[in-house]
This record gives C-alpha cells, sequence and structure tokens, in this order.
C-alpha cells in the first residue's frame, strides 16, 4: 500500500538529511547550542521546580497493547541485608523490569523508521536485536537541556481538556503562543498541553489511551519552520490517534523522527505546569530533560524538570 504522497511531500519539505554532516546521529539536538542555554538559564525568575514525570509504578499507563512494552514492575531482591557480615552496615536493592517507552520518555530518532530507513538515510537494518540502534541510539541524546516553552493548547481554548478528536494544528500552536505571550525559537523544546493525561490521573488509563488528542500530520512543517529542538506532550501516542487520515498510522512519528531527526516526548504530566505558568504568567522556563543512556536504546525513560 506504502505512504501517500501527501506524506512523501511533507517529507521532502522538512527533511534534514545532511543538514549537520553525514555523520550526525543526534538531528535537531545540534540546534541547542552553548548560546541557547546560557539564554535559556536567564528564564529562571523564580527558582521554582515543576517535575513533569508520572511515577514509575505496575498500574502504569500501558494497557498491554503494545506487547513488551510493560510498566514498571519493582522488585527488591535484597532488604537490610548484612552483606559484609553480622553487625555491619546493611543494604536494601531493587530491581526494575520495563519497557524503556512505558512512562514518560523520549523516542529515540531510531523508534519509527519508514521506506527502510532511519534519520540521516541510515538503514533501518542498522537496529538489531543484539545491539540495538547502531546509529542515533538514545545513547547519543545527551545534554538536553535548554528553553522550553509550554504551548498550552487546551487552556488556550477556555478547555480542561482536548477532545478526543482533536488533532493539534500550527494555528492551535499559534494560539498558544499568544495565550501564553511567548514566541517558540530556535533550539527550544515545546511542550504542548492537552489536558489528555487527566484521564489517566482521574484512573482511566483506556480512555486515556484511545481516543486521543495530539499532533496533526500539519505541525512537523511547523516545528521546521521556527527550528525546534524536540517536543513533547501530555498524551500516550503524541499525535492524534486514531489518525487523522485513515489508515495512515503514526504518520508525525515518521516525519519527526526519521526526516526531521527531532526527538519526541510522551506521556509528560504537564499538569502542574499549567498551573504554575498560569500563575506567574509566565511560559518559557530552563528546562532539564536528560535521558537515560541505554547504549542503543530507541527510547528511555526521563524525569524532566522545567525550573520557572
Amino acid at each position: 500500500m506504502g505512504l501517500p504522497p501527501e506524506f512523501h511531500d511533507i517529507a521532502k519539505r522538512i527533511n534534514n538529511w545532511g543538514r549537520w554532516g553525514a555523520d550526525d546521529e543526534i538531528g535537531t539536538l545540534n540546534l541547542i547550542t552553548d548560546d541557547v542555554v546560557r539564554a535559556a538559564a536567564a528564564e529562571i525568575r523564580t527558582g521554582r521546580r515543576i517535575p513533569l514525570a508520572l511515577p514509575l509504578q505496575e498500574d502504569g499507563v500501558q494497557t498491554g497493547l503494545i506487547e513488551g512494552r510493560v510498566n514498571a514492575e519493582h522488585t527488591q531482591f535484597q532488604i537490610n541485608q548484612e552483606i559484609f557480615g553480622e553487625g555491619t552496615v546493611a543494604c536494601s536493592d531493587d530491581a526494575v523490569t520495563m519497557g524503556l517507552q512505558a512512562g514518560t520518555h523520549w523516542d529515540a530518532l531510531t523508534h519509527v523508521s519508514h521506506s527502510g530507513k532511519i534519520y540521516n538515510g541510515r538503514p533501518a537494518s542498522s537496529i538489531t536485536p543484539d545491539g540495538g540502534a547502531e546509529f542515533s541510539g538514545i545513547d547519543k541524546a545527551r545534554h538536553i537541556v535548554s528553553r522550553g516553552v509550554l504551548l498550552d493548547v487546551a487552556a488556550a481554548k477556555g478547555l480542561d481538556r482536548l477532545p478526543g478528536d482533536h488533532a493539534v494544528t500550527p494555528e492551535d500552536l499559534e494560539e498558544a503562543e499568544e495565550f501564553g505571550g511567548v514566541q517558540v525559537r530556535a533550539g527550544d523544546i515545546v511542550l504542548v498541553r492537552t489536558g489528555q493525561i487527566q484521564q489517566y490521573r482521574a484512573g482511566d488509563k483506556h480512555a486515556y489511551s484511545f481516543p486521543s488528542p495530539g499532533l496533526s500530520i500539519r505541525t512537523p512543517e511547523w516545528f521546521h519552520a521556527r527550528d525546534v529542538a524536540a517536543v513533547a506532550n501530555d498524551t500516550l501516542t503524541f499525535e492524534i490517534f486514531p489518525p487523522e487520515i485513515e489508515d495512515l498510522w503514526l504518520p508525525v512519528h515518521a516525519l519527526d523522527l526519521v526526516e526531521m531527526g527531532m526527538l519526541q516526548g510522551q506521556n509528560w504530566d504537564l499538569e502542574e505546569l499549567s498551573t504554575a505558568c498560569a500563575q506567574e504568567s509566565h511560559y518559557s522556563f530552563l528546562l532539564s530533560a536528560m535521558p537515560e543512556p541505554f547504549v542503543g536504546a530507541t527510547g528511555t525513560p526521563v524525569a524532566p524538570i522545567a525550573v520557572l
């Protein structure tokens, strides 16, 4: 069946292959320069710190739809054990089994492929069972600290939560810019709030997962034009689900990750941040969102912090 001409037309307009050289593995993270980070630090006004990660727990956001993407299964394998002999300091240790994209996470540029290719024109076959991603694994995406911008699309429309069939458009993003009195600039990490995570917080993870508002196939061009470094939102699927174009599954993933080389984040909890930005009347901040550096992984848990 293949991907439709509309997809390929957009792909040509936003393609970043070779932009930072044939050996590049981090894509739009190259836009986070030292100057961008210095300017981001100047966004701090109060020192207020807002955590954006969901708790990692067995009853997490995953419903079992994707085999192997299990919520965090925590095991306490050592409890107050005096490993150096009786009367010595006792130790407790734990282990966790989980899908790396199960909770609040970054998708690596290798998370999806299309037409046999991943970012920068490399073959999708470079991802193997033994080594994972030979190129552009999440371990290559280091030092993710930049200016964060909250585009509170739901609040801009006077809503607590967007309806499940709402595809977030470039016009919505610009409306949220105006609402927040902020303008997205090169090197920013954009956080798009739909309010959808309220469904999970209310205890209904099935309603959280489907149907879900999310980014439209038209948004990659907007992010490309603004030279955005990365984008994250508060939904399970990132893009609208079910898709806005029938039978075209995960086109935004393919455009962002493969064509543009732009990291995506999902399951970010933006509710407290939305309240804080409204209270401070300030929708930009310093954002630290360092990935766990699993070598060759196609995604990773992340515990982001916004500093207002």
